[in-house]
This record gives C-alpha cells, structure tokens and sequence, in this order.
C-alpha cells in the first residue's frame, strides 16, 4: 500500500484508487495546458522584469514580438512603461485568463486555521485550481530535520516528499536551492510564495483544510512531472525546485484538481490521504 498525505489536520480522510496510473483526475496535457496559459499571462502582465530574457534570448523575445507590439502601442496612450508597476496584480491575472481567483484566509473549519478559497469567478469541475509549493526531496534525501514539528510535508505515491513550509529551515532551505539553481540573471524557480507578495497566485496549495464528516472534498491533490521542454522564461513562476541534482529527474509538482464546481466564497478543501490497492 502507498500513501499520499499531508499532516495539517487530526480528522483523517482516506480517498481509495484502483492503482497508481489512475489517479489522475485529468491528463498531464490538460495539466501543463494549464500551467502554460496562467505562466505566459503573468510573463506577459510583468514585462518589467522580463528585459533580461528579451536581451540575451532572442529567441523568447521573438515569441513575444506580437505582445510587445502591442504592450508599446498601449504605453503610447497610457503613458505604461517598461518600468512602470504591473498593469494587474497576480490575483487579477489568474482572473482573468482562467476565470477565478484564489486567496489564503481564516478556515471556517473551527481551530483549523488559514484555508485557501475561491473569492472571484467559479471554478469548474476538473480544472487545476491550486498548486503545492516546496523542496522536492527524493525518498532517499534527508529531511529529518526539515520535518520536525513541520504540517507541510506532503508524500507523493512513489515516496518523493514535498516541504511546502514558507518558515524556519524550510524557507531556508528553498531559498538556497533556488539561488545555486539561478542560470545567470535568470530563475529556474519562483521564491515569492515565501513572502507575501506571490507572483504566482496558485502556489498557496499547502494551506488547502482536509475536508471533514460535514465538509466534503472538492479538489484532490495529482501529482505532474515537468516535461524537460518546459519554456525557460516560465520557470520562474514553478512553486517548487529539487533539494539535489545528485541523479537529474523530472521537476516534480503537485497540483490541486477540482471534484467538482467550486463557486465564489467556497473553501477548498482535499483528501490528505489516498490509498493506492
């Protein structure tokens, strides 16, 4: 038997699949669909920090030849310029390319602390909501000391654990694997899920409630390795980065599917633990 779980909550669930390949709510396509779409509209809502990508790969810059085009036509009626604030904040963004957004706010789960809910637009079943952050740690890895005391680590079905803590060590940690992970001017990974100023608004999966008797699960955790074609220039908005390069692997990420329609003022809530027969 393999378990996925996190340990933010004493009242324990048990979401049961027939076997490992089927739990996956939609497909890895749909998935990376996903994550591009969302990437390449905050990339393009913050050209501000985008000049070094533009300066030395012509090749990213070409892609968004049209876009600039356009973001230069805009800044000559409304004075924007490349150094100017994003025209919209990250929550505005998510908005508007998928339809919703997220926030972190007091659970109305009583003592369960902060929850994640959906606070403009609706949700649709079988769409990717929110994602886990954190160092991703093989199973063979040493976390010994990262877990003490930690609610955030998540267990994936094949044993990878997931730190998702934006405090203490953990915070610690991330930050330093991110920094030797930096390709010259360039992030192979977003850190801003540690503050909370997030330039990726749906790297906040990690304060996701276990659902309970009264509160049904409306998202399930799927876990999605990035494909090594990944575009450099939206690798800074990925949640998560590996604690070593010891044996290279797929980047692993996990994201928060919907089990059904999620609406405007509901809180989302998951399984912490699936078993796989």
């Amino acid at each position: 038997k393999n378990f996925q779980k996190c340990s933010r909550d004493l009242d324990r669930t048990i979401r049961y699949v027939p076997e490992k390949s089927k739990d996956k709510i939609i497909s890895d396509e749909d998935v990376l669909e996903t994550l591009l779409k969302i990437f390449k509209a905050l990339f393009i809502n913050d050209f501000s920090r985008q000049m070094d990508f533009f300066a030395l790969l012509p090749e990213v810059k070409s892609k968004y030849l049209e876009l600039l085009t356009i973001q230069f036509k805009r800044s000559k009626t409304t004075g924007y310029n490349h150094q100017s604030q994003n025209i919209f904040n990250p929550e505005e963004v998510l908005f508007n390319t998928l339809g919703f957004s997220i926030t972190r706010d007091r659970s109305s789960l009583i003592s369960a602390g902060t929850g994640v809910f959906v606070t403009k637009g609706f949700v649709p079943k079988g769409a990717v909501v929110s994602m886990y952050p954190g160092t991703v740690y093989q199973k063979y890895e040493p976390i010994f000391f990262q877990s003490i005391g930690n609610p955030f680590i998540f267990r994936c079905i094949d044993g990878v654990l997931i730190d998702g803590n934006d405090k203490g060590i953990s915070k610690a940690v991330y930050r330093s694997c991110s920094k030797r992970d930096q390709f010259g001017p360039f992030q192979m990974s977003d850190i801003t899920w540690l503050t909370p100023a997030v330039q990726n608004p749906m790297a906040i999966g990690q304060y996701v409630n276990n659902c309970s008797h009264n509160k049904a699960a409306n998202v399930c955790y799927q876990e999605f390795d990035v494909p090594e074609y990944f575009p450099i220039e939206l690798k800074q908005y990925l949640p998560n980065i590996t604690y070593s390069h010891d044996i290279p692997v797929p980047l692993r990420c996990v994201v928060l599917v919907t089990l059904r329609e999620i609406k405007q003022g509901e809180e989302l809530f998951s399984n912490y633990y699936t078993l796989v027969n």
